[in-house]
């Protein structure tokens, strides 16, 4: 089985198990995970230039936010990044780009070599992810006097949906839509403009970015439910199996250690799902 079908095989076989609630451990776990020393092999699969490239877009907490008083700069993906550049004693270097899906094309072209988000299938031909880390809700945000009061309303003739263009929220709502449209937007900044403009009648993507977009946009909610789950992981190019078993400790090291809970809890990441 080649690696990006064994990894994300690791991945599907831990949600079945029940991984809901990935991201809302509050302590570290009992187990006491020391990551191995990084030799020369694992430092040139994962980092082949010697900076390590870390890929992010701005708008999400679970990739890039700023502190709009201090300029700060948060996210997971970035400090996920910025941690795994420390332990294999090589620069970082981050890229950002408008939308993740600049991120994945980047990715997949090899100018990238990290980042963050939601493993699907069809994400997984292209690249490899170690097993979730964090599992978040999908959602809705909706203006003050919308008359949609609950996910199950969105779907109706006439409702207008954004969505991030090239999204995996783009490509699960074209599935499942009966009846509203779908509008892509450029830039999570392009969708807030038209959601305040009254282009659209809703804005669906996880709820970690649409808590982030409704704190600039008074009254402006997000509905309680979900219409799906997004379960994100550690993503980087196909051909770095050299660091495979590597990346995987890593990414369970940053979550026995506590500071995946740290970084969650300091980038202020909301709408992580609930163990049932």
């Amino acid at each position: 089985m080649n690696l990006h079908r064994r990894w994300l095989s690791l991945g599907f076989a831990l949600l079945l198990a029940g991984c809901a609630g990935l991201g809302t451990s509050t302590s570290a776990t009992s187990s006491n995970t020391t990551l191995i020393k990084p030799d020369a092999v694992t430092r040139t699969a994962l980092a082949p230039t010697g900076t390590l490239r870390v890929g992010v877009y701005p708008g999400s907490p679970t990739s890039l936010v700023r502190n709009p008083k201090t300029g700060d700069a948060a996210g997971v993906a970035l400090k996920l990044g910025e941690a795994l550049g420390q332990r294999l004693g090589t620069p970082v270097q981050v890229v950002e780009f408008n939308r993740l899906a600049l991120v994945l094309d980047a990715l997949k072209a090899g100018t990238l070599d990290f980042t963050f988000t939601n493993a699907t299938e069809a994400r997984a031909r292209d690249m490899d992810f170690t097993a979730p880390l964090i599992q978040l809700e999908l959602g809705y945000l909706v203006p003050p006097a919308s008359r949609i009061s609950q996910v199950a309303e969105v779907d109706r003739a006439g409702v207008r949906v954004g969505v991030s263009q090239g999204s995996s929220s783009q490509t699960a709502l074209a599935r499942d839509f009966k009846s509203a449209s779908l509008h892509p937007a450029a830039s999570l900044q392009q969708a807030q403009a038209i959601l305040r403009q009254g282009q659209i009648d809703a804005f669906a993507t996880n709820k970690g970015i649409l808590f982030e977009m409704a704190s600039e946009l008074p009254d402006y909610r997000v509905q309680d439910g979900r219409w799906g789950l997004e379960n994100l992981a550690i993503v980087v190019p196909q051909g770095r199996s050299a660091a495979a078993s590597y990346l995987r400790q890593f990414a369970q090291e940053v979550r026995a250690s506590g500071l995946l809970q740290s970084i969650i809890t300091r980038t202020g990441l909301r709408g992580t799902a609930q163990a049932n």
